[in-house]
């Protein structure tokens, strides 16, 4: 028998999987074949998963409007350090106070989620039909008739109305109040009386 040294033996790792290994070394040049490496194989993912994969909790509230809901414990309930109740009362009241919301709310949910939410898409459909379909042309028209209103507003007033106010101002301008002592000792006199 021929006994071989540790240089050259290489290393193989044993894999049962289809990847294959991206992180073991080349064999050494004297044991390396002249033919081409194999092509990688392309995974496939199995026909049929036995057990589903994990999926991440849904993030239901992404944009963070209901900040000042998320309520914890300790928020509500605290102990000070020197009178403190029984380990276990302590425990079960946060465990009960915990369950109770959690369960309350569902229970709510339960009941007012679907009919207020129903309420809340018909709400903003009709905010939106009337927005688009009678908001938006309205200023839209405005926007466009407003410029010739504007000029016959402002022909109609230079012909009809400033002429009018013009006279009245010039008739206006001709008045003058004086008054004099007298006056005001009669009305002191009138009053005293």
């Amino acid at each position: 028998m021929m006994m071989v040294s540790d240089d050259g033996l290489v290393e193989c790792k044993i894999d049962d999987s289809d990847e294959e290994q991206m992180n073991t070394p080349p064999p050494p040049p004297e044991f390396a074949s002249k033919a081409l490496p194999p092509a990688p194989k392309t995974p496939t993912p199995p026909a049929n998963s036995p057990s589903p994969a994990p999926t991440r909790p849904v993030n239901r509230d992404p944009h963070g409007i209901n900040q000042h809901l998320k309520v914890e414990v300790s928020d509500v309930l605290a102990e000070p350090t020197t009178p403190y109740s029984i380990d276990g009362v302590w425990t079960y009241s946060l465990v009960g106070f915990e369950r109770t919301r959690i369960w309350t709310y569902r229970c709510l949910s339960l009941l007012f989620a679907v009919p207020l939410a129903f309420l809340c898409g018909v709400f903003l459909a009709i905010l939106a039909c009337l927005h688009v379909w009678f908001l938006v042309p309205c200023i839209q028209l405005s926007n466009t008739f407003l410029p010739c209103l504007r000029s016959l507003f402002m022909c109609a007033v230079n012909v009809f109305i400033s002429p009018f106010c013009m006279s009245l101002a010039l008739c206006c301008t001709q008045i003058s109040i004086s008054l004099s002592n007298k006056d005001l000792d009669r009305k002191r006199d009138k009053d005293t009386v």
